[in-house]
């Protein structure tokens, strides 16, 4: 049941306000922020984070502002780029490769661009831009059923009539 009343307070930007402004409350009331923490389920570090913001700036700390994270290592610019070179083959751009994969297009924007980004994010750049990674089939040879049978190292177990 805690579990779903913090799945709860979590949902809304609303609920996950009135949530911190608790937190608050309780510490104004003179909970230390190790026990506050406690009764709400955060850790007693958010609870004071909470605290020092409302104490700098007022209630407006408590709403949840704008997650920028971190800055994309290409601009939209070199990422039509990108998106350019996918749709050609990886030969046109000098590139030993019939098809596009993850370490190709690493190298590519390393060589192009000057960044340096794992296969796996590579591989999800294809999917951001609408790209699904190909794989060439592979061709099934034949065996030859008298060489195998010089290597063989059992004998037939058919028997013969």
């Amino acid at each position: 049941m805690i579990l779903a009343l913090q799945d709860e307070i979590r949902r809304s930007p609303d609920a996950r306000y009135d949530h911190r402004l608790h937190g608050v409350l309780l510490v104004a009331e003179g909970m230390s922020c190790r026990e506050a923490a406690r009764a709400l389920g955060d850790s007693p570090g958010t609870v004071v984070n909470w605290v020092r913001g409302f104490e700098r700036r007022g209630f407006g700390a408590l709403n949840e502002g704008e997650r920028t994270g971190r800055p994309k290592r290409l601009d939209p610019k070199d990422m039509a780029k990108v998106e350019t070179a996918l749709r050609r083959t990886p030969a046109d751009y000098g590139l030993p490769a019939q098809l596009w994969d993850g370490p190709l297009l690493s190298a590519f924007v390393q060589k192009q661009f000057g960044v340096t980004l794992k296969v796996r994010q590579c591989q999800r750049l294809f999917r951001q831009l609408g790209f699904r990674l190909r794989k060439p089939r592979p061709e099934i040879t034949q065996a030859d059923p008298l060489l195998q049978a010089v290597v063989k190292k059992t004998p037939s177990t058919r028997r013969r009539p």
